[in-house]
């Protein structure tokens, strides 16, 4: 890759102030000040000019966007952890390497899991309802509002990478029993110090869990992995928390089950049609089922500007001549 003194960058969102800063002084920079999410349209015009494309989770970068690239587009510097909006074997054919901002949201999602996994058995947010609703609050009553302990009870994660492992030492803390799903299963030290059981099956693990939390990413193998079939092996006691990928969830399924009380309950910060909500899981909500968030996982002022700042160094890097540090690769996937 030939030296580009200030490289054409496009970003496709509205960036914190200190890294948007950073960009111009670096950078030929051209900002969405608006900070709505780019139509396909858009991003097709952005991939004819620009050096490097800076997307977020927000766009699409598909094979038809991508088969306008012009030749100068070099790297797609994901502004984000995941990559399932970005079809990267399409960028990798046309000579268009791809990078992502890994690690710097762990402790942020791991902590926003925990959040839910409180207060969906404790019913935060209802009784949060109680004092901003027009009723007025009756007082303490020793039968009501009564929620579930969860010391002690089991923990199943899906997805033991750097979130669930987060979300494993928080747990631990909150005296919850540890059991896992993955892949491959991590390290023996990993296990040790996390005092966890590793469940080579998915269906078995679900079957025998309090709480089952979802960290992993989502990918062509993950798509609704908790299929309807799977929801089904759940006690009627039993929540489930996501805070990965909406997409890794049956949500038509999940809603029906919670409607029915096949499930006590859930709590969730992403969705299979973000910005949309499915109707019935509001519904849900409303009557209390269910803890939603909207996609505030990784919402922290420091998470942004770490993320902002991976993806200048991943320009910057690429640009002088050598290989990004976090280069994104299809057999990662």
């Amino acid at each position: 890759m030939p030296k580009i003194k200030k490289p054409l960058v496009v970003v496709t969102r509205k960036l914190p102030d200190r890294v948007e800063l950073r960009m111009r002084e670096l950078f030929d920079v051209r900002f969405n000040d608006d900070d709505k999410p780019m139509s396909a349209a858009q991003l097709a015009e952005a991939v004819k000019t620009a050096n490097v494309l800076v997307p977020t989770v927000t766009d699409e970068i598909d094979s038809s966007v991508l088969s306008k690239a012009g030749e100068q587009l070099k790297l797609i510097a994901n502004f984000g952890n995941g990559v399932d909006n970005i079809d990267v074997a399409s960028a990798i054919q046309r000579g268009i390497t791809v990078t992502n901002t890994p690690g710097v949201l762990t402790e942020d999602t791991a902590d926003m899991t925990m959040a839910l996994i409180l207060s969906v058995p404790r019913r935060l947010a209802e009784g949060s309802q109680v004092l901003t609703s027009d009723k007025d609050w009756d007082g303490w009553s020793p039968t009501w509002m009564l929620g579930h302990r969860i010391w002690g009870k089991r923990l199943g994660i899906i997805g033991m990478g750097r979130i669930g492992q987060a979300v494993a030492r928080r747990a631990r803390a909150f005296g919850l029993q540890i059991h896992y799903h993955n892949r491959r299963r991590v390290p023996t030290r990993v296990e040790e110090e996390l005092d966890a059981t590793y469940w080579e099956s998915l269906d078995q693990m679900l079957a025998r869990m309090d709480i089952v939390s979802v960290n992993c990413p989502h990918t062509p193998a993950t798509y609704h992995l908790l299929s309807a079939r799977r929801l089904k092996l759940m006690r009627e006691d039993a929540y489930i928390v996501n805070t990965a990928r909406g997409e890794v969830i049956d949500e038509n399924a999940l809603a029906r089950m919670l409607e029915a009380d096949e499930i006590a309950g859930a709590g969730l910060d992403v969705f299979e049609q973000e910005p949309a909500v499915n109707p019935k899981l509001v519904k849900l909500a409303r009557a209390g089922k269910v803890v939603l968030l909207p996609h505030m996982g990784s919402a922290t002022l420091e998470g942004r500007v770490d993320m902002g700042e991976k993806v200048i160094i991943n320009i910057k890097t690429f640009m002088d001549g050598h290989r990004p540090p976090d280069r994104v690769l299809p057999s990662m996937l």
